[in-house]
């Protein structure tokens, strides 16, 4: 062939270097408001008597999306914690280094409120929600840092019931500068963080298995110094300035609780000595860690003998923020499906303008907001429930309800990422988008805090001892229902499950627990959302299609505008 053939003329017109033009990729979600795109939200902190946050959410919303803080979420996680446990001259020190992205999104937890805006002595009605709303903006961005936020936030109603204590500890609790340094209180340190010790390697949930012990130093009780010998399992999260445990006493022998701090009275760094940091699934931005007591000092707080009742305020707290951070992923993993389906073409059409994805991005959609209206009804219940002369009904909310919630939106959370990331394709499936870092994180939350089995139990246990709080909130419960047969007919479902044979009730736990919260969230969204949202929901979950659409997104009925579902999700 010669050099002036048309083939060889061909080859010749190309780049030598040049494959192919990029084309038909989205370009990243940035530079939008989280907050008043979200209108579940919005309507819900409304509702909750916190519009007087809104601007300040709405700000956060906007700086949160910003192309310089998306970027700190991939640094965090992508530079994981190193622990020392020696200095060079040969010192136990137990020191984590941390990215400076990790310190950089603690810094914007705690400037946001999240880690005890209700606790404020300036707090206003409806403070709880005001902080939860905010808290679920962050978690859309990372969820590492929520964790040591969360512990802290959780444990200042516990401390506050101990005044000697609580006076040294309140201003750095409450305290919106993040101070990273590793030095005591006492030495001017103008924050801290808060963990949990409760998990050991025998019990698991367990916790009244518990091993460790607790030896007087002086009088024994209440507020008494003791040292701590054992072991913790699971110690979340080791650079906090003091952690919650549970140990059992020489004197009475049961499960007391013990503020342990990480350095002694004297300033001597505390003897709890990090084994390893466990190597866990989810975000790598904070360190978990296994731990050993080697006679370590703590003081004893809440009465002798009632560690679990102490701790398990606590819990109920850190319970709320866990189907809060899976209402997070969800809202995060949807707005990310939204998107890149509008930006992204297939087989001639972009991706959202296809009535199959359309269907699948309408069903998560109502997920979404379903587990929003949720939780942020739960933050006003935890509030009123609080106040003086708090409500059967707010009881009720707060008591049985939580532990429904977090088994319900804390486990479809999983499915939901993992749809969400199928939307994306193989993009979702690697390291380089969010995708894959929300797949990752979504098992945490079912299993922290007590796993499903422990919170559908709670929820037998709660009714139990609740009744007349929960017959007053299923009687307002009937009364939305009785305009939506579907409804009806569910919550009397539930009330023969609830009222029905003890011996076979603990076998239904997680039925039961199942159509309590999908009876929350449709009672919700039949008050508060639009018609075609509480009906598409209402039919879908419990309702004549539900044997139809099963557990699989995107079976919705074509008789449903799934276009308006999803843009009422996330405006173009």
């Amino acid at each position: 062939m010669s050099a002036t053939s048309p083939a060889s003329s061909d080859t010749a017109a190309l780049p030598f270097q040049q494959t192919h033009e990029v084309t038909n990729q989205v370009e990243p979600l940035v530079g939008y408001d989280a907050f008043a795109f979200d209108h579940a939200l919005v309507a819900a902190l409304r509702r909750e008597g916190a519009q007087w946050h809104a601007e300040a959410l709405s700000n956060d919303g906007m700086a949160l999306t910003q192309p310089d803080v998306v970027a700190l979420a991939e640094l965090a996680n992508r530079h994981e914690p190193a622990l020392s446990t020696h200095s060079p001259r040969g010192q136990r020190i137990d020191a984590l280094e941390f990215h400076p992205a990790w310190h950089e999104l603690l810094r914007r937890l705690r400037r946001a409120g999240a880690h005890a805006m209700p606790f404020e002595p300036s707090a206003q009605p409806g403070s709880m929600a005001a902080r939860c709303a905010a808290y679920f903006l962050h978690g859309q961005l990372e969820s590492g840092s929520l964790c040591p936020i969360t512990m802290t936030f959780a444990s200042i109603p516990v401390l506050r019931n101990e005044p000697d204590l609580y006076a040294r500890l309140a201003r750095p609790l409450l305290s919106r500068e993040h101070d990273p340094r590793d030095i005591p209180l006492e030495a001017g340190k103008h924050s801290m963080m808060i963990g949990m010790g409760m998990t050991e390697k025998q019990g698991g949930s367990d916790v009244r298995s518990n091993r460790t012990r607790a030896h007087a130093l002086g009088a024994p009780g209440r507020g008494g110094a003791y040292r701590l010998i054992g072991h913790k399992w699971f110690f979340s999260a080791p650079q906090c300035d003091a952690h919650l445990v549970l140990a059992r006493t020489e004197e009475q022998g049961g499960l007391s609780c013990f503020y342990v701090p990480r350095f002694q009275p004297d300033g001597r760094k505390n003897a709890v000595e990090v084994q390893r940091l466990k190597d866990k699934l989810g975000n790598r931005s904070n360190a978990s860690s296994e731990v050993e007591f080697r006679d370590a000092y703590g003081v004893m707080i809440g009465e002798e003998g009632r560690g679990v009742p102490t701790i398990i305020e606590m819990a109920n707290f850190t319970r709320l923020d866990c189907v809060i951070g899976s209402a997070a992923l969800m809202r995060a993993a949807l707005v990310q499906a939204i998107h890149h389906a509008r930006h992204r073409s297939a087989f001639g059409a972009p991706l959202v303008d296809q009535p199959l994805m359309r269907n699948v991005l309408a069903d998560l959609a109502l997920e979404s907001e379903a587990a929003t209206v949720l939780f942020m009804r739960l933050a006003g219940a935890f509030e009123d429930s609080a106040a003086p002369g708090g409500s059967a009904q707010a009881r009720a909310w707060r008591r049985i309800v939580t532990p429904a919630a977090k088994f319900w939106v804390c486990k479809r959370a999983l499915e939901f990422t993992g749809e969400a990331m199928e939307v994306w394709g193989g993009n979702g499936y690697v390291e380089t988008g969010p995708m894959a870092r929300f797949y990752r994180e979504a098992p945490v939350n079912s299993i922290w805090e007590g796993s499903g089995n422990v919170m559908c139990l709670d929820v037998l246990r709660a009714f139990e001892r609740e009744q007349d709080a929960a017959h007053a909130l299923l009687a307002d419960w009937n009364a939305t229902a009785s305009a939506h047969p579907a409804l009806a007919g569910a919550l009397a479902s539930l009330m023969k499950l609830l009222t029905g044979d003890p011996a076979a009730r603990e076998a239904s736990a997680r039925r039961i627990a199942q159509q309590l919260a999908l009876c929350a969230q449709g009672v919700l969204l039949a008050r508060h959302a639009p018609q075609e949202v509480a009906d598409a929901f209402i039919e879908t979950r419990l309702g004549d299609a539900r044997g139809d659409t099963g557990r699989v997104y995107g079976t919705l009925p074509a008789r449903f505008d799934h276009a308006a579902l999803v843009n009422r999700a996330f405006a173009a």
